[in-house]
């Protein structure tokens, strides 16, 4: 008999979307993320298309759904480690690394700040820092704390084991579910920057990629919404996008990754909606807004104070705490230079199972997009399958759910 149980793997938006599609119709789900939260990139966005809403508008809506539905099981910091058997019939073990922090809704704000060590936040890009005791955004689900071990003191890891709610012993284990079919919703990662050195990721100060600028973005950002330079604070007068960092390019990504004219767009408008008087430089090759966003093109470049430019970036480079850019102009022919107070590489959009290690059984193009599959019971869904925005990732998701219940009802 075959089972009838669906393994979603990834707990982002399209991944939440599969899971509630499926689970709505009766079928157990099991939800594995590898990150604390669940919420993917969406969680860390300042607002996302189609209707620029904060991510809290679209994530609290799934969370009280999962909350609600007894036929969902989430597990976090968790990984798929090995697949084996057939569509109807999968045996799937996964990793669950050690939160240290048993379940329940404790409030650790008064322990976090009186821990010495900041730390690198994963969730800010690094853009920002946390504790060893970390939630990492004010609607994170499950509401629970996450411990990071490793950044204690011996005295505070001493005086946190006094705390019943924390377990510095807890260890890393496996687990084995059965499940009729997969999906695959693993979403993207942004194009590691410092792969870029003539456009001075990593190397120039103050040269940001777009996921760095929605986390300066974002009211519970690590500047709490006000866009700043990062290395003095200062108020950015002269921006400048720089589109296709990374993207479209041989030596990097071979594709368009689909959301960067839109990033660039979008987060133009909110250096203008909170400095009146910033001007804006957009670099590009080719906008992309396609459909309904073509409207949204029009509006923003209405703006006089935001400049297109069609133009190749040549090298980026420190001029004091500014930025000089280096520019060949594509319809003049004329390269120049200009200098600004920011700028932010609107960098490619990259699957996570890019680079990964993977379970037998799932395979992935060049560009570390999964492929086929369909037949064997396992189904991409959103950027796990091509570049894609929130709302067709969703309606991307919606289909890969439908293609795992007909798998797990046919058979």
């Amino acid at each position: 008999m075959a089972n009838t149980s669906i393994l979603v793997v990834g707990g982002g938006f399209s991944g939440l979307t599969a899971a509630l599609e499926a689970a709505e119709v009766g079928h157990e789900v099991f939800i594995v993320e590898k990150s604390p939260f669940l919420g993917g990139r969406v969680a860390q966005l300042n607002k996302y298309f189609p209707k620029l809403c904060p991510p809290s508008c679209g994530l609290e809506i799934q969370f009280q759904r999962v909350k609600s539905n007894p036929l969902v099981k989430v597990f976090t910091l968790a990984e798929v480690v090995s697949v084996s058997g057939k569509a109807g019939n999968y045996e799937v073990t996964i990793k669950l690394t050690p939160r240290h922090v048993k379940p329940g809704n404790y409030d650790f704000s008064e322990e976090a700040r009186a821990l010495s060590k900041d730390v690198p936040s994963e969730f800010e890009l690094g853009m920002g820092t946390r504790k060893a005791l970390h939630l990492d955004m004010p609607f994170a689900y499950p509401a629970r704390w996450t411990l990071d071990k490793g950044a204690l003191t011996e005295a505070e890891a001493k005086k946190l084991a006094e705390n019943p709610v924390v377990d510095l012993d807890e260890k890393e284990k496996t687990i084995t579910l059965s499940v009729g079919a997969i999906v695959y919703a693993t979403g993207w990662k942004p194009y590691d920057v410092t792969k870029l050195s003539n456009l001075g990721a990593g190397m120039v100060p103050n040269v940001v990629s777009n996921m760095q600028f929605e986390r300066l973005s974002a009211p519970c950002g690590p500047t709490n919404g006000k866009i700043v330079r990062p290395t003095d604070g200062a108020a950015p007068k002269r921006i400048a996008f720089v589109q296709c960092a990374g993207s479209r390019d041989e030596n990097h990504l071979n594709y368009c990754s689909y959301i960067c004219c839109m990033a660039s767009l979008k987060q133009a408008a909110y250096i203008r909606e909170q400095y009146p008087e910033a001007s804006v430089v957009i670099y590009y090759i080719d906008l992309r807004t396609p459909g309904r966003y073509d409207t949204f093109k029009d509006r923003i470049l209405a703006d006089p104070k935001i400049k297109p430019v069609k133009g190749k970036v040549a090298k980026i480079e420190a001029s004091g705490q500014n930025v000089k850019v280096t520019v060949e102009d594509a319809v003049t022919g004329i390269k120049g230079e200009d200098v600004f107070d920011l700028v932010v590489l609107a960098t490619g959009m990259q699957p996570s199972l890019s680079g990964e290690r993977l379970p037998a059984g799932i395979q992935v193009d060049a560009d570390g997009f999964l492929v086929g599959g369909e037949d064997k019971g396992i189904f991409a869904a959103g950027c796990a399958k091509l570049p894609l925005d929130v709302m067709k990732s969703a309606q991307s998701a919606t289909g890969a759910a439908l293609q795992a219940i007909q798998t797990v009802k046919g058979r």
